[in-house]
C-alpha cells in the first residue's frame, strides 16, 4: 500500500510543534477561519444525539450502550447537522467527532462546520489523526473528570490546509486504505469469534459433564442446571467461595492518570485498567463483573482470574476459592447465564447476595485438576491461534494509525498513488466506523447526558 510513496519534494517549517515541517505549498490557517461555530437552538423535535469515539455523533436511540436521556429543556440543546464536527467533553482523548445524523446535543459541546465545504473530508481525517489528538491535550481545562477542551484557545491554533488537488488525493487514498485495512481486520475478528466459540464449547462440555462421557447422571434438583454427574456435589457459590468485597475499597486520594509509580495491577470488571503503586490483594482470586448489562450482553469477560498483588475497583465482585481449583471454578462461572439473578432496571446489577446464591455443580478437587489439564491440552492450539489473530489486528491498527498520520500531515505524497486507485471516492465521504478507537479505560468514549445537562 505504501510501496513507492515518497515525501514531497520541498518542505517548510510550519512553526506549529505538532506539525513540524509541511509541504512548501500547504497553507496554515487559524482554526476559527477554517471552521464556523453553529449555535442554533430551539429544535426540541429533533432526535437526541450522542458523541462517541467509536461511531462519531449518532442518535442516542441507535447507540448500543446505555445512555441517560435528557427529558426536559430540549429547546436549549444545540442543533447538529449531518457532517458537522463536534468537540465533546472527551475530544482530547479521541479527537473531534464527525456527525452522521442531524439532531440536538448538549449545549456544553461546540458544534462546527467548515467555512469552505471543499475542506470538509480532509478535516475529518485530520481531526481523528494521532498528532492532532495529542495536540488537543494542550487546550484542556479542568481537572480529572471535569476536563474538556477550551475552544476559545483552540480556535486560535493553526491548521494545515493543503491545496485542493492534494486534499482530494489524500481523501481518496485514505478512504481506499481504510476500506482495505478494515476488511482485513473484520476477517481476523470473525476468525477470533469462531475460535472463541470452539474453545468455549470444549470448556463447557468438560466442566458440566467431566472427562467420562459415559458417566452416570443424577437430577440436580435445580431446573436450569438439569442432570449432573452422579458423584458431583450440587452446591452454591457461597459454599465454594469466600466473598472479599468488604476489603475492596476505591483507590482514594489519587487520580489514576496522575500516578507516577505503576507497579501493581488495578482491576475492573473488564480486566486490568491501570497500574497502581500499592495493592490490596495478594491471593489468587476470581473477579465477577457486577454490571448487569455486561453480564447479559457478554461483551466482556465475565470471570477473570487475578493473580499476585493488585487492587480491585467496585465494578467487580471479589471471590476467593475455599478449596477448589480456581481455573475450574472460573470456567463454571464464565459459562453461567446470569440473567435470572440480575436486578434493577435503570442500572441492572448482579448483587453480592444474588451472586452467592447461584447453584453450581462441582466435582471432587482431584477431578477438577484433571479437567483443567484436559482443557489446557485441547484448547492450546486454539489459544495460540487467537493470540496470533489479536497480534495481527493490533499490527494492522498500528499500521493504519501511522499511515493516516504520515499522509494527513504531508509526510508522504499520495497524489500519484491516488490517481491509480480504482473507483475514486468523492471527497465528502465520511470515515469508516472502524477508524475510531476505544478509550484507554475500556469504554467507547460515549458522552452521556442527564436531565440537568440539558439546562446547562
Amino acid at each position: 500500500m505504501i510501496d513507492g510513496l515518497k515525501p514531497y519534494a520541498v518542505y517548510k517549517d510550519s512553526g506549529v510543534p505538532w506539525l513540524g515541517q509541511v509541504p512548501e505549498d500547504w497553507a496554515l490557517r487559524r482554526m476559527k477561519t477554517v471552521l464556523r461555530e453553529r449555535r442554533q437552538k430551539g429544535f426540541p423535535d429533533e432526535p437526541l444525539l450522542a458523541a462517541t469515539q467509536t461511531k462519531g455523533v449518532v442518535r442516542k436511540e441507535d447507540y448500543e450502550n446505555r445512555t441517560v436521556l435528557a427529558l426536559k429543556d430540549l429547546h436549549l440543546l444545540k442543533l447538529v447537522r449531518v457532517g458537522d464536527f463536534v468537540i465533546s467533553l472527551r475530544s482530547f482523548q479521541g479527537g473531534i467527532e464527525y456527525a452522521r445524523e442531524q439532531g440536538i446535543i448538549s449545549p456544553a459541546y461546540t458544534v462546527l462546520y467548515p467555512s469552505d465545504p471543499n475542506t470538509h473530508a480532509y478535516l475529518a481525517w485530520l481531526f481523528k489523526s494521532r498528532p492532532y489528538i495529542e495536540n488537543l491535550t494542550l487546550f484542556v481545562t479542568g481537572i480529572r473528570q471535569g476536563q474538556s477542551v477550551d475552544y476559545e484557545k483552540l480556535s486560535r491554533s493553526e491548521l494545515p490546509v493543503p491545496p485542493a488537488p492534494d486534499r482530494s488525493a489524500i481523501v481518496t487514498f485514505l478512504n481506499n486504505a481504510e476500506r482495505c485495512i478494515s476488511r482485513h481486520i473484520r476477517t481476523k475478528e470473525k476468525l477470533v469469534k469462531l475460535l472463541e466459540e470452539q474453545k468455549r464449547a470444549i470448556i463447557d462440555r468438560v466442566v458440566t459433564r467431566g472427562l467420562d462421557s459415559n458417566v452416570r447422571l443424577k437430577p440436580s434438583g435445580v431446573e436450569w442446571l438439569g442432570d449432573v454427574p452422579e458423584h458431583w456435589e450440587v452446591s452454591r457459590v457461597k459454599a465454594q467461595f469466600a466473598c472479599l468485597n468488604r476489603r475492596r475499597i476505591p483507590l482514594s486520594g489519587t487520580a489514576r492518570g496522575a500516578l507516577t509509580v505503576r507497579q501493581f495491577d488495578y482491576y475492573g470488571a473488564s480486566g486490568v485498567i491501570d497500574k497502581v503503586d500499592s495493592f490490596l490483594f495478594d491471593d489468587d482470586l476470581l473477579l465477577i463483573a457486577e454490571d448487569g448489562a455486561n453480564l447479559v450482553l457478554r461483551n466482556l469477560p465475565l470471570a477473570i482470574v487475578a493473580r499476585g498483588r493488585f487492587w480491585v475497583n467496585n465494578h467487580a465482585h471479589v471471590l476467593k476459592p475455599k478449596r477448589g481449583n480456581i481455573e475450574f471454578l472460573a470456567a463454571i462461572m464464565e459459562g453461567l447465564n446470569y440473567m435470572p439473578w440480575i436486578s434493577g432496571a435503570a442500572q441492572p446489577k448482579l448483587t453480592q447476595d444474588r451472586l452467592m446464591s447461584i447453584a453450581i455443580a462441582v466435582p471432587p478437587r482431584d477431578e477438577q485438576d484433571r479437567i483443567i489439564e484436559r482443557v489446557r491440552g485441547e484448547t492450546t492450539p486454539l489459544r495460540i491461534a487467537i493470540d496470533r489473530c489479536h497480534r495481527e489486528v493490533s499490527l494492522l491498527q498500528e499500521y493504519r494509525t501511522r499511515l493516516i498520520t504520515d499522509v494527513v500531515v504531508g509526510r508522504l505524497d499520495v497524489r500519484e498513488a491516488a490517481k491509480a486507485l480504482p473507483e475514486p471516492v468523492v471527497e465528502d465521504e465520511p470515515l469508516e466506523e472502524s477508524q475510531y478507537e476505544v478509550g484507554e479505560d475500556g469504554s467507547d468514549g460515549s458522552e452521556e447526558m442527564g436531565e440537568g445537562e440539558a439546562a446547562t
